[in-house]
């Protein structure tokens, strides 16, 4: 069986047997696991990776490796 058939099926059991509580559990586990995907995504940078990424971009500045937010836009707008 697939995920999304798993999913539906899930869902139209819920629909069937929710009550306030259980809701208010799911509702809680929801929280918890979009809080610990979000933790995964996002890390803090390290000082040393956050000095590379300066030192990348003053170099590609300086052999004009960079777009102006002006020029930028004009090639957005040719996106549609």
């Amino acid at each position: 069986m697939d995920i999304q058939t798993r999913k539906i099926q899930f869902i139209q059991e819920f629909l069937k047997y929710a009550n306030d509580n259980m809701l208010v559990r799911f509702e809680k586990m929801l929280k918890h696991e979009r809080e610990k995907a979000f933790e995964k995504e996002i890390k803090p940078m390290t000082l040393k990776d956050y000095e590379q990424r300066i030192d990348r971009a003053i170099e590609d500045v300086k052999n004009n490796k960079v777009r102006s937010a002006r020029n930028l836009k004009k090639d957005i707008a040719t996106w549609r």
